[in-house]
C-alpha cells in the first residue's frame, strides 16, 4: 500500500468516524457508552486538512522568513533590478509599510554554488529590492517572505513570464530579449515549439522577437528602453530593411542618442516615442529633420569674462534669462550681450 493510502486509511477512522447502526434505545446510555467519541473541533478540523494532504486534494506549501541579502536575482530574471526605484516600487513600499510584512512571497530556489547566498529569486525582484530598501534605508525590521521551489531553467522561465508578462512595469525590451535568449536556450531556436509551451500564439511571440533584434543604436534612440514598445519595431523594421534607408535611419537614431543623453545630463524630459519615430521615419524618407531644441542652460559671458547671465530654453517658443546682477559689468555689457543671444533665438526678425 502507497504511503498515501496508508495516511488516508489512519486518518480515515479520527476524521469522520461513523457508529454502527443500532436500535435508537429507549433512554440515553450511560456517558461513554454507545457513543463516538469525536476528537475537539480545532483538532478535528486539523486532522481533516491532513486527510486532503494525504489525498492529494492539497498541496501544502513552506514558507520563509529570510534576509533579503542571503537572496540573489536569477541571472536570466527578466526584469531590470537597476531601474527600479522608490517611485517603481511605490505601491509595494505603501503596503509594506503600513502592514509591517510582506503579503505575497517571492518565489525562489535554493543556490549551491555560493557561500554569499542560498536562495535566487525568480519571482519577486520588487519585492525584494522593497524589503531591502526599508531594511537598509530606513531599518525597519522586516524579512524577506519566499516560498522554495524546485525548478530547473526553463520551468523558472516559464513561471516568471507568467507571472510578469500582464505587468506594465515590464518593458516591452525587457520581456524581447528574455525571450531572444530563452528560445535558443530552451527551444532550439523554435519559435513555434517555445510558443506552445507558453500558451500564447507564435505571432505574438514573434513580434517580441522582432523587437529583440533592433541595433543598439536603434534602442538608445529612445532614451529609456521603458519607451520602447513592440509596436515600435514593426514601424523600424521596414526602414531598416530598405537598403538606401538604413543608414539614414542609423544616423538619424545616433544623433537621436546624442541629444536624449545630453537632456538627460541636464535634468530635461526625454523626447517621447511618438517624437523618436516621428524622426526616424522622416529621415528613412529623406525629409530634413527638424532642429533640435538646445538642450539645458547656456552661459553668456561679457568680453572681459564676466558671467552675466544663463539663458534657459523652455520648450520651442520660450525661455528665460537667469541674470546675475552682482556681475562685474556694465549695463551696456548686458546689452551687447543680450542682443547677441536674441538674435540667436529669433533670427531674422
Amino acid at each position: 500500500m502507497s504511503t498515501a493510502g496508508k495516511n488516508r486509511n489512519i486518518l480515515s477512522g479520527l476524521v469522520d468516524p461513523q457508529p454502527a447502526v443500532t436500535d435508537t434505545p429507549k433512554s440515553a446510555p450511560p456517558p461513554g457508552e454507545g457513543q463516538v467519541q469525536r476528537p475537539p473541533e480545532r483538532l478535528g478540523a486539523r486532522l481533516n486538512s491532513l486527510s486532503r494532504v494525504a489525498s492529494g486534494d492539497v498541496k501544502e506549501k513552506t514558507l520563509r522568513l529570510v534576509d533579503p541579502a542571503r537572496c540573489r536575482m536569477w541571472a536570466r530574471h527578466n526584469r531590470r533590478y537597476d531601474l527600479l526605484s522608490e517611485g517603481s516600487c511605490a505601491d509595494l513600499l505603501e503596503g509594506l509599510r503600513s502592514q509591517g510584512e510582506q503579503e505575497f512571497p517571492a518565489i525562489v530556489r535554493t543556490v549551491t554554488d555560493s557561500d554569499d547566498f542560498d536562495y535566487e529569486v525568480i519571482c519577486g525582484a520588487r519585492r525584494h529590492w522593497s524589503v531591502s530598501f526599508l531594511r537598509n534605508v530606513e531599518h525597519r525590521p522586516i524579512r524577506f517572505l519566499i516560498e522554495v521551489r524546485e525548478l530547473d531553467d526553463e520551468a523558472a522561465f516559464r513561471l516568471s513570464d507568467v507571472e510578469n508578462r500582464a505587468r506594465d512595469d515590464i518593458s516591452d525590451y525587457e520581456r524581447a530579449l528574455d525571450y531572444r535568449a530563452a528560445v535558443e536556450d530552451f527551444y532550439g531556436g523554435v519559435s513555434r515549439r517555445m510558443a506552445e509551451r507558453m500558451e500564447v500564439t507564435d505571432q505574438w511571440l514573434s513580434r517580441f522577437l522582432e523587437l529583440a533584434k533592433l541595433p543598439p543604436a536603434i534602442v538608445e534612440a529612445f532614451g529609456d528602453i521603458r519607451e520602447l514598445r513592440e509596436n515600435h519595431a514593426r514601424i523600424i523594421k521596414p526602414l531598416l530593411s530598405d537598403d538606401q534607408a538604413r543608414p539614414k535611419v542609423m544616423a538619424a537614431a545616433k544623433a537621436l542618442s546624442g541629444e536624449q543623453a545630453k537632456r538627460a545630463e541636464a535634468g530635461e524630459p526625454l523626447l517621447d516615442s511618438g517624437k523618436v519615430i516621428e524622426r526616424l521615419k522622416a529621415a528613412g524618407a529623406g525629409k530634413p529633420a527638424a532642429p533640435p531644441v538646445k538642450a539645458g542652460p547656456t552661459l553668456h559671458a561679457s568680453e572681459a569674462g564676466a558671467e552675466l547671465f544663463r539663458l534657459i530654453p523652455k520648450g520651442k517658443k520660450r525661455a528665460v534669462f537667469d541674470l546675475s546682477l552682482d556681475a562685474k559689468a556694465t549695463n551696456a555689457d548686458f546689452h551687447k550681450a543680450f542682443a547677441a543671444a536674441l538674435a540667436d533665438l529669433r533670427p531674422g526678425k
